[in-house]
């Protein structure tokens, strides 16, 4: 019964068992995070352009419910930075930041982003998300790194910053130079050294001092509430915000209302494109993040599960004052170094965020925005890796032109240009290399019943009869270059007798390969040849069995290639291809 439950309810299977020592575990996480996730959260609330007490909103109802639906025991669920610049850069043409206009229409973004991973998630739709490709994701997150460093360095000098692009915002930067307020560069900068300081070093001077390497890196992770405390203390003392230093300024304290967002059809036609880019990248991050950590406690996690949660987390944002959300990477290994067991952990950090809400808000109106803008820089500095320029370009230049468009049009334009040509640069180069699918000659090595290529290997072969062998499935994107193919071998062997199609590698045959097929099966009999099929999987032959091709096919449907052989080549082989060196002759087929 709890197993029938539980598949649409993920957290009975969680409570079946649960007790004293777990709650023990799940509590002391959530304590942790907590203190982490409330400078995070007010953090991306200002990058998102919102109230800060939008992104503490966001913190809260979101957590509860990707604890009732989510599938991983350890994602932390909230604001993001990838998410909270993808927002900024959709409202940013909408309403002016800050305005309830602006909070208005995010809070519409992040519903209309749940409406859309939950339809996903029922329609089982999780396969969608392969299409964004993992150099197009690492570019993309490499520039949304650099133009989220990049937004933030006006609050570290004391001037506004702006801009959709690197460009606008060197722009926004260069004209105000003049303005930069000395305070606010102290404040920002020391924050920005110290959190430098204490990512590179703490943890390994704390650990030669004797504690633990767990412990270490914990502290190492805290060190934003450090600065938090510091600075916020500072600016209350000396009262930094009378000599212009800019500050958080009043945060309403209270939990948020439950309300629907606005309804206006024109503002959800016009967010519905950024809402199903956030959507994609928020989920395929998530994922990678949960199944990482799955794996590391031999647990899995269901992808099409995770949209429903993600979903109605978003959704939950979007009703509860919030902005969009999504699985937080630094976040989440905090959580699962903490030793969180079950997602009541994130239950548990919303009700520490409520109480922050409800006891700190006072204090953090004087937390001074640099402090803020150094922790999003320090934090977003692990998402850029220009190392996977290089290592993607050695390994593929059309995966790599594919992810420095990505980079480039980000930085250069925004981010929802940047991802959609990336996005479709992918999808572009690989229907031209699987239009174009390898296919090789291939002959008998000796004393064995592996075939290779000839042009790789010493392999028997025979005049009368050619094996080719097809190393993609068919559709109708390399339909007609098989039949260019297979006519350019015909017309260089005027013994040809019979030619046979390998067909190991093939796992799909669509309508219009089927056509094609039948297309070079009637030219080869009208050339006196006669076609015939090798090692066609179970799948494929179930569909050519409800066709006409198996009855009108004059040639035979052999079992394996071997087997081919030994039944059309009647004549001694003759021994054919270019000897090669052993080790490139081991390395190829």
């Amino acid at each position: 019964m709890i197993d029938r439950i539980a598949r649409f309810l993920p957290v009975a299977r969680w409570l079946k068992g649960y007790n004293g020592g777990t709650f023990v575990s799940d509590s002391l996480a959530a304590v942790i995070v907590t203190l982490m996730l409330v400078p995070q959260a007010l953090a991306y609330a200002l990058l998102a352009g919102l109230p800060a007490e939008v992104g503490l909103y966001a913190s809260m109802i979101p957590l509860v419910v990707y604890a009732i639906f989510g599938t991983s025991a350890t994602l932390a669920v909230g604001p993001v930075a990838v998410a909270s610049l993808m927002t900024a850069s959709a409202l940013g043409g909408i309403a002016e930041a800050g305005s309830p206009e602006y909070v208005g229409a995010a809070l519409v973004l992040a519903a209309l982003s749940g409406l859309i991973l939950f339809a996903m998630g029922v329609l089982r739709l999780g396969f969608l998300a392969n299409f964004l490709s993992h150099p197009v994701i690492s570019g993309f997150v490499t520039a949304s790194g650099i133009l989220i460093a990049a937004s933030q360095i006006g609050h570290i000098l004391g001037i506004n910053g702006g801009g959709q692009n690197l460009l606008e915002m060197g722009q926004g930067l260069w004209q105000q130079l003049g303005a930069i307020n000395p305070v606010t560069v102290m404040i920002g900068g020391g924050a920005l050294l110290f959190l430098y300081v204490c990512r590179r070093f703490l943890k390994g001077g704390l650990m030669a001092v004797g504690l633990s390497e767990r412990l270490a890196d914990l502290a190492t992770k805290a060190a934003p509430v450090s600065a938090v405390i510091v600075t916020t203390a500072a600016a209350w003392f000396w009262d930094l915000g009378a000599t212009g230093v800019k500050l958080v300024g009043e945060v309403p304290s209270g939990l948020p209302s439950i309300s629907l967002p606005s309804l206006d059809p024109a503002i959800w036609s016009t967010l519905l494109p950024a809402a199903v880019l956030i959507s994609l990248v928020g989920f395929v991050e998530s994922v990678s993040v949960a199944q990482t950590l799955a794996a590391k406690r031999r647990q899995r996690i269901d992808p099409n599960a995770e949209l429903i949660a993600l979903g109605l987390a978003n959704v939950g944002a979007g009703v509860g004052g919030g902005s969009p959300v999504s699985g937080g990477f630094s976040r989440s290994v905090v959580n699962f170094e903490a030793g969180a067991q079950t997602p009541i952990a994130g239950a548990l950090t919303a009700l520490g965020i409520a109480i922050a809400t409800l006891t700190l808000t006072g204090l953090l109106a004087f937390l001074p925005k640099a402090t803020l803008a150094a922790t999003i820089i320090i934090a977003v500095s692990t998402l850029i890796d220009f190392s996977a320029i290089r290592r993607t370009l050695n390994y593929s230049r059309a995966d790599g032109a594919a992810m420095l468009a990505t980079i480039i049009l980000t930085l250069g334009h925004g981010v929802e240009l940047g991802i959609l040509v990336g996005v479709g640069m992918s999808l572009g180069l690989y229907l031209y290399r699987t239009s174009r699918p390898h296919s090789a000659v291939v002959g008998l090595i000796p004393g064995t019943e592996h075939f290779r290529n000839v042009s790789r290997h010493d392999v028997r072969t025979d005049d009368a009869t050619i094996i080719l062998r097809v190393d993609e499935s068919l559709y109708f994107a390399n339909a007609r270059y098989l039949e260019d193919r297979v006519l350019e071998l015909v017309s260089a062997r005027p013994r040809l007798k019979n030619l046979v199609l390998a067909c190991q590698a093939v796992n799909d045959i669509d309508a219009s390969a089927l056509e094609s097929l039948e297309a070079i099966d009637s030219r080869l009999k009208e050339a006196g040849i006669t076609l015939h099929l090798a090692e066609v999987k179970g799948p494929v032959m179930d569909r050519l069995r409800k066709t006409g091709f198996c009855h009108e096919l004059r040639g035979q449907i052999f079992l394996s290639t071997f087997e081919a052989w030994t039944s059309l080549v009647k004549a001694p082989p003759v021994i054919t291809g270019i000897p090669k060196e052993p080790a490139r002759i081991s390395r190829g087929r």
